[in-house]
Formats: C-alpha cells, sequence, structure tokens
C-alpha cells in the first residue's frame, strides 16, 4: 500500500469521477485507474463501485476513507515537521561544555545562535572533560567542548581544536602576590592553593606541574566547582590555577601569567564519528566558528585566548 495510491483513491472518493480526480492529482486518468487497480488487488477487494458518470464506494471503500485520509495528513504532518527541522524553524542541540565556558565565552555564543535560531531548543550539560567525552559516546550529546589531550582511547571521536588558553594563577585583587609580570611554578611551593574536585582536568594539570617542579601542593580547600573555587579565592583562603577567560568580569581577581612555558590548554569541539551531527548542531558549530573568529578579528577574545589550529 503507497500513499500515492491512498491518494488517489480518496481523490476519486471525493469527486466521485475518475477524470475529474486525475485533474485534481494531475496525473492521466489511466495511471490513476491503474495504481487504484493495484491498491484493490492488493487489499482484496474492490473498493469502487465503477458504472459510467456515477462511482460510488463498496463497504469496504467506505471503512477505509477515513483511514486514508487519516494516513495521508499524518504523512503531511510529518513532512512539514522533517521540512521545519531541515530549515532550522523547530530542533534541539545538546551541548555539553566544561565550566569555564560555560562561565565565559559560551553566553555570547548561545545567544547569537538564538537570535538567528529562535525556535531551536538548547539544552547545556555543564561538566568535567572526561564526563562529557563519556556522554558523548553515549550518544546523551551532540556536541561537547572539551579539554585536550582526551584521557579516552575511544576513537569513536571527532575533536577539531578552536581555542587555546593560558593558565594563570588568580588570586585576590585586595592581596595580590608580590609586583611581579609572572610567577613560576615553583612560587606555588609551600602557598595554600583552592584546589578544583578530582576528575576536573585543571586539577590533574596542576598536580602533574607542581609534581614535575619537584613539590606536593598544599591545600586549603580543595573539591570545588568553577565558581566555588573562584569565590574561595576571592574570599582570601588561597590562589588558584584558572583557565584566563574566567576572570573576565571579576574585579575582586587578578590573574597573573605563569613564566614561559607556562601553561595552557586546548579548548576542541567534538562529536561522535559515526553519527553525523544534525542540522541544528552544524548550524551551531558554524555559529560558534563565527563568532570565535570574529571576536579574535575585533580583538574581544578574552586575554590569554586565542583561537588555535583546527584539526580532526
Amino acid at each position: 500500500m503507497q500513499l500515492q495510491q491512498l491518494a488517489y483513491f480518496v481523490a476519486v472518493a471525493e469527486t466521485r469521477h475518475f477524470t475529474h480526480a486525475a485533474e485534481r492529482m494531475r496525473v492521466a486518468q489511466p495511471s490513476l485507474s491503474k495504481q487504484i487497480r493495484a491498491l484493490e488487488d492488493e487489499l482484496g477487494t474492490a473498493l469502487l463501485n465503477r458504472a459510467r458518470g456515477n462511482v460510488t464506494l463498496t463497504p469496504a471503500g467506505e471503512a477505509l476513507l477515513p483511514l486514508a485520509r487519516r494516513m495521508l495528513a499524518d504523512a503531511d504532518t510529518a513532512r512539514r515537521e522533517v521540512a521545519e527541522l531541515a530549515g532550522l524553524r523547530r530542533g534541539r542541540v545538546r551541548l555539553g561544555a566544561t565550566p569555564s565556558l560555560c562561565a565565559g565565552l559560551l553566553a555570547d555564543a548561545l545567544a547569537l545562535f538564538h537570535k538567528d535560531y529562535p525556535g531551536v531548543e538548547l539544552l547545556v550539560e555543564e561538566g568535567g572533560s572526561r564526563d562529557l567525552v563519556r556522554d558523548l559516546a553515549r550518544g546523551q550529546l551532540d556536541l561537547a567542548l572539551i579539554i585536550l589531550p582526551l584521557h579516552s582511547s575511544d576513537p569513536s571521536l571527532v575533536t577539531e581544536e578552536i581555542l587555546s588558553e593560558n593558565l594563570v594563577v588568580a588570586s585576590p585583587s585586595h592581596a595580590p602576590p608580590a609586583r611581579r609580570s609572572h610567577l613560576r611554578i615553583e612560587d606555588l611551593r609551600g602557598r595554600p592553593l583552592v584546589m578544583f574536585r578530582r576528575g576536573y582536568d585543571l586539577r590533574e594539570a596542576t598536580l602533574s606541574a607542581c609534581r614535575q617542579a619537584g613539590f606536593e601542593p598544599r591545600f586549603a580547600v580543595e573539591g570545588g566547582e568553577m565558581d566555588a573555587v573562584l569565590r574561595f579565592v576571592e574570599a582570601g583562603l588561597g590562589v588558584a590555577v584558572v583557565p584566563s577567560m574566567v576572570l573576565d568580569g571579576r574585579p575582586g581577581l587578578i590573574g597573573t601569567p605563569l613564566a614561559p612555558p607556562g601553561l595552557h590548554r586546548t579548548i576542541a569541539l567534538s562529536h561522535r564519528k559515526d553519527v553525523e551531527p544534525i542540522r541544528a548542531a552544524q548550524a551551531f558549530r558554524a555559529t560558534l566558528l563565527r563568532f570565535l573568529i570574529e571576536a579574535a578579528h575585533d580583538g574581544s577574545l578574552p586575554q590569554g585566548v586565542e583561537l588555535a589550529g583546527r584539526s580532526t
């Protein structure tokens, strides 16, 4: 049973005339008659009583007519909904991002996307890179902004480098470190640190750098998310190694760069290799990259942040 056959049948049932039905459907009358005959053969019963100038429905035809109309209406609804999705008038993007990105550049990029595609729903999942990689692999996210290198051997993800960012030592503006343009990792020896919870890439990067410098860091507070860590530093509990972008709009904090080669991180946009991102997700990627390129061009990227070479 084909939708076209049902449409031909409904046209004849409503016009009670094969020629008029063929004109409505813009098809040759013999072709229309042949398709209806094929439908009857498939159903095993006649649907129409054919009398010259007087076509009527058989009991089977009467039973099929409301069902056929409903099926054609459902098919039309499906076509329109798919067309709306294709035209990005509706849809949903499931995006994962680290807390530092949610607190930094992402909000402006999301606002730009929402302006261009107001009918597309945005679902943002905030988490550490390891959690986001896991959620991507499980199909729970369409895209994720993650930190490279991946701590996973899963080859099913495509990663596209978009930003490179310096890490800085955050301290309260009312009690800055000695007037120095840079700090070395060794300068953190013995200083109380505010440390992220386990599983945070920033925690692992800081611990690794300190150990390479030959010491174990001293924690004043540990276990926080990004906002909590920044608030603890503002309160004077200690200093923290954080991405430079998160200090924008926080006058209570200052960031001191780490001496070259310092510490930096690479931010990438990632999706599953075996699933092509939906149209709405592709549109968000294009919007995000356009936003970053324009921000880099007009100098509005946060200090310490620059575009990275993009690779797969």
